[in-house]
């Protein structure tokens, strides 16, 4: 489904599930990549393996859906068969290269003196090392699931966690699914050292059950044979949570095609290695019907896990980790909120301590001026410091009041218990509109200062996650400023009392003015063309597929206005067709840490607008979820932004172009300086820090 050119009236697009295919495909270019330390090439072959177990869950099992759906005689999704059959074939392709690039790594971490062995091919000390292993820590975990004809076993299996498919062969025929207990063992068995050798030996835990399978079965059947091969089983991630009295026929059956595919796989990967007669069996035991779902691959599932694959050599084989930066406003003043009072505060994570977020909410808690703490909860680390300070709020005596959103995909049930924890301690629990996410990264803090309450605002586009907020990079946006923190308090009115008329004036919020304030900040640029000036959009975001805007600047482009993006993910918009999208310009930037803030700068004749957000350019973002975007006012902090927009478009070191062929080639460098933009924003940050702490 690849764009080609086309007339000016011709409206083209990405699909966004080849578009996002296509993004994993950068992540895989990073495992590709000699200029990375190995052990971080290996971990992006984990992020890749679990970005695509999330792409079938969520994105594939949509399709599916309306395959499904196609069959109603009303329904029009002629081409999601199709579209479906692209997917497959784009999947099986980035599969092979996945196993060159495994297999490469192999062969470099050799030269780094480490070893992913087989058990087969290790020395007699090792070999009875790793037998006593097994035997008193892997075999007690092992539970073996006994399969008979005529039943179905997919409901039995979790879609987390890694099978073998058993066949024991013998008088008699049996075969048994067998969990590797990878959630109770380190998946990544180091081996002893060996003395006068330098290698450093890892064996896999499937390896290890495959090579003494036998032993957990031995003594229960009579085989002359048997053999294991690993299997995962990926479902549909949607569920439903029933809050209409009515709905429509369309509505029901949807809901009821949902709740079958639940039960059944969205997709069922297998080694490859499997012999026919073998895999025949497994379909009929695991009710595999549609051909679609299964996927051959290499020897191991749940390659996720090789994100945290362990560096057993030197630490130059991993990336040296950056000093998080303190802000010199923060750290000027004994208190946060005399730091906010002097003037607006932006941080950028993961250059940033993300500290300074959760001192913010720790002094709230005991500050005897602060009356009053509300946030949303999206996503939270398991071991939130953010929680313990609510909690520790409310003993003191404030009101405290948040927002769990309980449909945070695969967040549905550590948000559920933190909700019952927070509910328990007597603070107010909101869980959000039944037709709408709420995925705003709002904290507002009432304070009373000479007799009136103040409210202090942070605005992020990113989670108050201590662990992602090192790994994401997100603004954090600190103020006072009135009219931003009365409108923001008003967030959690309309979030309690959607039926009420709000409005809001500086900040955008889905799904009250948001799309239709974009669209106006658009036509003001192609005005200004229009009268002879410049007009210009600079964007960051992580996925554009909302086809309303992305028609609206095809249309600005053909007006004039030059627009650059930056785009980690889906992109639906077709970049570089003459008189058409060549005044557009977008780039992809992978490298270490995950680029997740959105941002967008309209140009205004020279008097630049800053606007961050938690929204990205999505139809379920603008017009079914709560969202927060908030102009930055502050002319230094929008400089800042600015600037490091302007280092990530110069990059020439991790940027890919987005073209009309989605190539993925690399910005060329040409005469320009090697900019590794994730490194120069650190750098510029510091410099900035520093100059601050002088004054």
């Amino acid at each position: 489904m690849q764009a080609t050119s086309h007339p000016t009236e011709t409206i083209s697009y990405f699909s966004k599930e080849l578009s996002w295919l296509s993004f994993n495909e950068r992540v895989l270019q990073e495992a590709k990549d000699n200029s990375n330390p190995i052990i971080e090439r290996m971990r992006f072959l984990g992020i890749f393996s679990n970005n695509l177990d999330e792409f079938f869950r969520v994105r594939v099992a949509d399709v599916k859906r309306r395959v499904l759906l196609n069959k109603l005689s009303d329904a029009h999704f002629d081409a999601d068969e199709a579209l479906l059959a692209n997917i497959n074939k784009k999947v099986l392709e980035l599969g092979k290269k996945f196993n060159v690039v495994h297999q490469q790594i192999l062969a470099d971490l050799e030269k780094h003196n480490i070893h992913v062995a087989q058990p087969r091919d290790l020395s007699e000390l090792h070999l009875a090392w790793l037998k006593q292993f097994f035997k008193d820590q892997v075999l007690p975990q092992m539970s073996p699931m006994l399969l008979t004809e005529n039943k179905d076993y997919s409901n039995n299996i979790n879609d987390t966690m890694i099978y073998f498919f058993v066949q024991m062969l013998g008088e008699k025929q049996h075969h048994a699914l067998l969990e590797i207990p990878t959630d109770r063992i380190e998946r990544f068995v180091q081996l002893p050292p060996e003395k006068a050798k330098r290698h450093k030996t890892i064996v896999m835990l499937d390896d290890v059950v495959q090579y003494f399978i036998k032993d957990v079965f031995k003594g229960f059947f009579n085989f002359d044979s048997i053999d294991g091969y690993a299997i995962k089983l990926t479902r549909d991630a949607e569920y439903n949570l029933d809050n209409e009295i009515e709905e429509g026929l369309l509505d029901k059956m949807s809901k009821g095609l949902k709740q079958r595919l639940c039960a059944e796989p969205v997709r069922l990967v297998y080694d490859q290695a499997m012999p026919e007669e073998m895999l025949k069996i497994m379909k009929k035991r695991l009710g595999v019907t549609h051909q679609d779902a299964l996927i051959p691959g290499g020897r191991y599932r749940n390659f996720r896990d090789f994100i945290s694959f362990p560096n057993v050599g030197r630490k130059h084989l991993e990336n040296a980790p950056l000093q998080p930066l303190q802000s010199a406003a923060f750290d000027a003043h004994g208190s946060v909120f005399k730091a906010i009072s002097e003037k607006d505060i932006l941080l950028y994570y993961p250059y940033h301590t993300f500290n300074h977020m959760l001192e913010y909410v720790r002094q709230a808690a005991f500050d005897p001026k602060v009356t009053q703490i509300k946030v949303n909860i999206y996503r939270v680390a398991s071991r939130s410091r953010l929680i313990s300070s609510l909690l520790s709020a409310a003993k003191n005596g404030k009101k405290i009041t948040v927002m769990v959103e309980l449909k945070a995909r695969f967040d549905e049930q550590n948000n559920i218990e933190w909700a019952k924890l927070l509910s328990e301690a007597g603070i107010k629990v909101m869980v959000g509109i039944p037709a709408l996410k709420v995925h705003s990264k709002l904290c507002v803090i009432h304070r009373k200062e000479k007799g009136r309450i103040v409210k202090y605002a942070h605005i992020g586009t990113g989670n108050f996650h201590e662990k992602t907020a090192k790994i994401y990079t997100d603004f954090s946006l600190f103020t006072k400023h009135t009219d931003i923190c009365n409108e923001c308090d008003s967030v959690f009115k309309f979030i309690e009392s959607s039926y009420r008329p709000f409005h809001f004036e500086h900040l955008m919020i889905s799904p009250v003015n948001a799309r239709d304030r974009i669209l106006d900040l658009i036509d003001r640029e192609v005005r200004l063309c229009e009268q002879g000036k410049v007009g210009k959009i600079t964007i960051k975001i992580n996925n554009l597929v909302d086809k309303q805007l992305v028609d609206k600047l095809y249309f600005a482009a053909r007006h004039g206005v030059k627009i650059r993006i930056i785009v980690r993910g889906m992109c639906a918009l077709v970049p570089g067709l003459p008189r058409f999208s060549d005044n557009i310009k977008v780039i992809s930037i992978v490298d270490r840490f995950l680029e997740h803030p959105r941002v967008m700068v309209f140009e205004n004749d020279g008097d630049p607008q800053v606007y961050i957000s938690s929204a990205d350019w999505m139809t379920r973002n603008l017009d079914h979820r709560v969202e927060v975007t908030a102009p930055i006012y502050d002319d230094e902090l929008k400089n800042v932004i600015i600037e490091i927009l302007e280092l990530q478009l110069r990059d020439r070191c991790k940027a890919r172009v987005i073209d009309k062929e989605q190539k993925n080639l690399y910005v060329r460098r040409g005469n320009s300086k090697k900019i590794r933009s994730q490194l120069a924003i650190y750098d510029y940050l510091k410099k900035w820090e520093n100059s601050k702490s002088t004054q």
